[in-house]
């Protein structure tokens, strides 16, 4: 969750900055472990060490702030960021309703937004059920159900320094018997797995639409896919999931639908609980 800065910032630079300048400062920053992360305008980076210092001696136990300075991109999804104060050092561990989290954050995206997602989804798995997380990152769903619930969990995930963090968080949190981490791409490792799943996490943004035949293949009958993706309205979504439905015999009975966040101007984060029949 993103928390607000904005007013401490213009307080403190009101003598140095103009007023617009005053306004283009950010406001509200993302702290993961001991490291803070700000969005800060173009216009402005020529200040970026002061605004550093300043967050670093405002925010308690921080011991980096970095700025982005670019977009996410290429296909592993790699944060674009800037140290601008504190330690050089960008690993970190995040504690999260006490699940661990280790990651370096200029190499590892953290989607804290997600939060209650993952509390959800830990509620609704059932203990010795068997789950396959496609897009497992560093363990963001898989950890807390394996925590929690207890299910036998199968992580893939292509990213090998996200799998990197993956074999440490599963470590940290103690549930080497309960996750099978495997590194790879989901098309070519679930055909390994055959059909043995009666839980199948889609967790990719902004679409996983292109996996949607690859998670038929390793659902039960009666098993639950849980969709994530983006989109105005949820049923662009569904249509998405009974196409691929219908294409392998199925029918596809809509349990449960979440608006996660705002993605874009009118376009939303949601997920489908979707049995397959």
């Amino acid at each position: 969750m993103l928390k607000p800065i904005k007013r401490l910032l213009q307080e403190e630079f009101k003598d140095r900055l103009s007023e617009k300048e005053l306004s283009l400062l950010p406001s509200s920053y993302q702290k993961i472990g001991n490291i803070v992360i700000i969005n800060l305008k173009r216009e402005l980076w020529k200040y970026d060490k002061k605004i550093g210092i300043t967050i670093l001696e405002k925010i308690p136990d921080t011991k980096t702030v970095c700025r982005r300075k670019g977009f996410i991109t290429t296909r592993y999804r790699k944060p674009a960021l800037k140290v601008i104060a504190g330690e050089k050092k960008t690993e970190t561990v995040h504690k999260e309703h006490g699940i661990l989290y280790k990651l370096d954050v200029n190499e590892i995206m953290f989607a804290k937004g997600n939060l209650d997602e993952r509390k959800r989804i830990s509620k609704l798995v059932k203990k010795d059920e068997v789950v396959v997380d496609m897009f497992a990152g560093i363990g963001y769903f898989s950890i807390p159900l394996a925590k929690t619930s207890k299910p036998k969990v199968y992580s893939i995930e292509i990213n090998p320094k996200a799998y990197h963090y993956l074999l440490e968080n599963i470590k940290l949190n103690k549930v080497e018997d309960k996750i099978v981490p495997l590194l790879g791409d989901c098309v070519i490792e679930i055909p390994k797995l055959g059909r043995i799943a009666d839980r199948v996490i889609m967790g990719l943004l902004p679409s996983c639409k292109e996996y949607l035949m690859d998670a038929m293949k390793v659902v039960k009958p009666n098993g639950i896919i849980h969709y994530h993706g983006t989109a105005k309205d949820w049923r662009e979504l569904f249509g998405d999931i009974k196409t691929a439905a219908d294409i392998e015999g199925f029918k596809v009975e809509l349990i449960g639908k979440i608006r996660v966040k705002s993605y874009a101007p009118k376009v939303y984060h949601w997920v489908l609980d979707c049995r397959i029949i």
